[in-house]
């Protein structure tokens, strides 16, 4: 694939930055549904909690402040989690300056509440993220019968010696003992490696995974995982550990205690293509709040979404995969040189900043 490269180009007069609000409805304004934009957020909207300039003005582009004088349905498409859509809709509204809506989020677990309907009454393991959190999000997605490993060390703290005790939870008076789990859902970025590795391990390999009995060589409840990021892109200079990190740590840790007994896992977030189906469906529910009359079918047709990320592994990967367009560009995990491109996976054009590439895609809908 040859890519289009552009470099250092500014729009000239950019608005200040303001709370731009992006209201649905013919009543707002005019709409390019032709054309849809789904953006990372990490390393390209903003580096860490600073938000880029770049990214401020891109958004406000796609809100209808662009040459055409039309909005642009967009989504956030990250491979972050741990919060709510809404929580997240928040913070990335107060950091820009441009509302942005739950139903325009998707986060790395996002599609995993289509799980519930099948787990809803089962017992599953939630791991990552802080404190309770991410049990919170799976409650609100509809599992109504969550544990953490935190709950587990407060049940025995000799489940993870390596700490001081949690308080009691809300499970104190569970027996983990005689209370099997139904799955293992890896939620968002584990915040004690080592608990959580230990945690999901006896799950997956107890026998009747229930804890405290016999470990055996074979898996014996399956195991979902959003995010195989290896790394991300924050406000420190080289790239961090991202979720993927402690998917491989798993995995290693799966082989040398089993001998190398086959794990299997369904995997969410991006590059993974229910992620870019979930986005589908999010940017169709925009296309008939702008316009209650659209046909759908004959939109998707015609309709070309593009995709801007900083990461080509997942960003790029996952767009090219989806048969969106692809742009990269230079504001996160991707520093190739000048006039390059990712050599794995190359995207269709390589911008300097987001700013630019929602330029370039305001001229392609001209």
């Amino acid at each position: 694939m040859r890519a289009l490269v552009l470099q250092g180009t500014r729009l000239a007069g950019a608005a200040q930055p303001q709370l731009l609000r992006m209201s649905t409805g013919r009543r707002a304004g005019r709409w390019q549904l032709q054309t849809a934009v789904a953006l990372d957020i990490d390393g390209v909207l903003v580096r860490g909690r600073r938000a880029l300039d770049e990214g401020r003005r891109a958004l406000q582009m796609l809100s209808g402040d662009n040459r055409l004088g039309r909005r642009i349905p967009f989504v956030l498409l990250t491979n972050g989690g741990g919060v709510s859509e809404a929580d997240k809709a928040s913070s990335v509204s107060r950091l820009l300056g441009v509302e942005v809506r739950p139903e325009q989020v998707v986060l790395a677990h996002s599609p995993m509440r289509s799980l519930a309907r099948k787990y809803s009454q089962k017992h599953v393991l939630v791991v990552g993220g802080e404190q309770g959190r991410c049990a919170d999000i799976a409650r609100a997605y509809g599992f109504e019968n969550v544990s953490t490993p935190d709950d587990v060390v407060a049940w025995s703290p000799s489940a993870w010696p390596f700490m001081p005790p949690p308080p009691p939870t809300a499970h104190k008076s569970r027996d983990y003992a005689s209370d099997p789990f139904h799955a293992v859902m890896v939620f968002h970025d584990s915040f004690d490696f080592g608990r959580d590795l230990q945690v999901a391990t006896d799950v997956l390999r107890s026998a009747g995974a229930t804890l405290g009995r016999e470990f055996v060589n074979r898996q014996t409840v399956p195991l979902y995982m959003s995010n195989s990021d290896l790394v991300f892109s924050n406000d420190y200079p080289r790239p961090r550990f991202g979720q993927g990190a402690y998917h491989v740590c798993l995995r290693a840790m799966w082989d040398a205690l089993t001998a190398k007994a086959p794990l299997e896992y369904t995997l969410f977030g991006k590059p993974n293509r229910v992620q870019y189906q979930y986005a589908e469906h999010l940017l169709d529910q925009i296309a008939l709040a702008a316009d209650p009359g659209a046909d759908l079918a004959q939109l998707r047709a015609c309709r070309r979404i593009f995709a801007i990320g900083d990461n080509p592994a997942a960003d790029i990967a996952g767009a090219n995969g989806a048969g969106w367009t692809s742009v990269l560009v230079r504001t996160g995990v991707f520093d190739g040189p000048s006039g390059a491109n990712d050599a794995t996976h190359p995207a269709h054009l390589v911008t300097d900043h987001v700013e630019d590439a929602v330029s370039w895609i305001i001229d392609s809908a001209a």
